[in-house]
């Protein structure tokens, strides 16, 4: 039950550090906020190992990359590492192209993630280091990567977090499964993105990178549900996404929760 987590992250407004793609800073900003946490969105290679130090979570998005970037991304990660602070990386489109690939292996290798999240064919790509999905849109859905999933958790020691119709997050032999979600969340720019960023938030006030995974993708499927119950379509969805991330209650997670541990 990942309300605990909530009220926590109410309470406590854990900073996250996001180096994040152009297309969702403001997006996952937002969704941060709502959900009571304090985001930063920094990538600067002379100040991301400072922030990566003192926050709560530090949240690595290679959705656009340039060299640059990936240079403070890998400073960032080591900082983290360092630090105990636990890292949420979300490989955006690897294997559409040898820079996200080559960049993603890097950071897994360097930076020793806590969490990987990411759709079934990034993860699928992540596992084999070649081609994934139609540039950041899955092939594949997670009940066909299972075994692949666990493979890469073993292999990294890292919690993988994959996200589809049933969410799959795996840690070793261990596996949970989120069925709430729905379908207009795709229609929507930067939901990955945002699952990504809210993990961060969960990952920062919970020991349990497992569980602050499945908390975080419950948060997510149930907020979508109760969302798009009220919206007219994308355009209104986004708002009352937001909405609900910032006035959901526990009846309403006890009511709608459909996870499997």
């Amino acid at each position: 039950m990942p309300w605990q987590d909530i009220v926590t992250i109410r309470e406590k407004s854990p900073l996250v550090h996001n180096i994040t793609n152009y297309v969702v800073m403001n997006t996952t900003a937002n969704a941060l906020l709502a959900v009571g946490a304090s985001p930063v969105m920094a990538h600067a290679v002379e100040e991301v190992e400072e922030l990566a130090a003192v926050a709560g979570a530090l949240v690595i998005n290679i959705g656009t990359l340039s060299p640059p970037w990936v240079e403070a991304m890998l400073l960032a990660g080591r900082a983290a590492k360092k630090n105990g602070v636990p890292l949420v990386f979300d490989p955006v489109g690897c294997g559409a192209t040898r820079l996200r690939s080559r960049a993603a292996q890097e950071l897994i290798q360097n930076a020793r993630p806590s969490i990987i999240r990411g759709n079934a064919s990034e993860i699928h790509a992540l596992l084999h280091a070649g081609s994934g999905g139609k540039g950041v849109d899955s092939l594949l859905r997670p009940d066909q990567i299972e075994n692949e999933a666990t493979e890469l958790s073993r292999a990294t020691g890292a919690v993988v977090s994959v996200s589809g119709p049933v969410d799959l997050i795996v840690q070793g032999d261990k596996a949970v499964r989120v069925a709430n979600g729905h379908p207009l969340m795709a229609r929507v720019t930067g939901m990955g993105c945002t699952a990504s960023a809210v993990t961060g938030a969960f990952a920062a006030v919970n020991d349990s990178p497992l569980k602050a995974a499945a908390h975080a993708m419950a948060l997510m499927g149930v907020a979508g549900e109760m969302a798009a119950e009220r919206c007219q379509g994308p355009g209104s969805f986004w708002p009352l996404f937001l909405d609900t991330l910032s006035l959901i209650q526990e009846s309403d997670l006890a009511r709608r929760l459909k996870v499997q541990w």
